[in-house]
């Protein structure tokens, strides 16, 4: 499958919910911990498989501002897995020349989760290869409501003016001020739905939804959703002439 993608044609950012982690694990009768544990190698495999494609950008939305009211032992644990992922990766990213960031509020997370971040970021900050972006105790509505905040300061200010607010100046307050809009979205779990996810900037993403589970998740599931966008015709707004006009 991979042979047959247009390398050509390759979304410089792709964004992915990785949902359904819970649902793999109760599948083998085990309880949800097991599933966030099990979703590393997706994690992996979908990183890894992106980069090898020449992606620029790939998000994974690792944990939502609403997943602060899952039970305190599923919180815990997928804050101690975070940790230990970010250990265990930071190496290979820094072979690979692969740069970690973050989104989200990060300063909500326990110190242990903040240090490792930090660390990771500082550690890949000079590579220049493709950028992992993690979106952490992060959602659409917060970051469009943090950037209307900030915006209202420097309106009161006086650094800027009413006549000054338009598309790009929102754009350049959202925690993804530095990357660009996601071409594509994909969503395992066969949920169709974006949960909050990036709400400003996929408005003209191309969304793909899959009924695979998360720690399923492998290269080949990335090459299939990566050959559906290569189908698709993307006319932000236009019609099919417009962007192919006859000769």
């Amino acid at each position: 499958m991979k042979e047959v993608i247009d390398k050509g044609n390759i979304p410089q950012h792709i964004a992915v919910i990785m949902d359904g982690n819970g649902r793999w694990a109760q599948k083998k009768g085990a309880m949800r911990i097991f599933g966030h544990r099990n979703a590393i190698a997706a994690v992996r495999d979908a990183i890894e498989g992106a980069a090898e494609l020449g992606v620029k950008f790939i998000t994974l939305y690792a944990f939502s501002t609403e997943n602060w009211s899952r039970p305190k032992e599923e919180v815990d644990a997928l804050m101690e897995i975070l940790v230990q992922a970010i250990t265990d990766e930071v190496p290979t990213m820094m072979e690979n020349n692969i740069r970690l960031a973050t989104i989200g509020d990060t300063d909500s997370l326990p110190g242990k989760c903040k240090e490792h971040l930090n660390l990771g970021k500082a550690k890949t900050n000079a590579n220049t290869g493709m950028t992992v972006v993690l979106a952490l105790s992060y959602s659409g509505r917060w970051e469009i409501t943090q950037a209307v905040k900030e915006i209202v300061k420097k309106v009161v200010s006086g650094e800027i003016q009413e006549k000054d607010i338009n598309q790009e100046a929102i754009a350049s307050h959202l925690n993804t001020a530095d990357f660009p809009d996601p071409e594509l979205l994909i969503r395992t779990s066969g949920e169709i739905r974006i949960s909050n996810f990036m709400l400003w900037q996929l408005a003209y993403t191309e969304l793909y939804f899959t009924e695979v589970l998360w720690p399923d998740f492998r290269k080949k599931h990335l090459h299939e959703a990566i050959l559906a966008y290569q189908k698709r015709e993307r006319r932000f707004g236009k019609t099919g002439a417009q962007i192919k006009p006859s000769e």
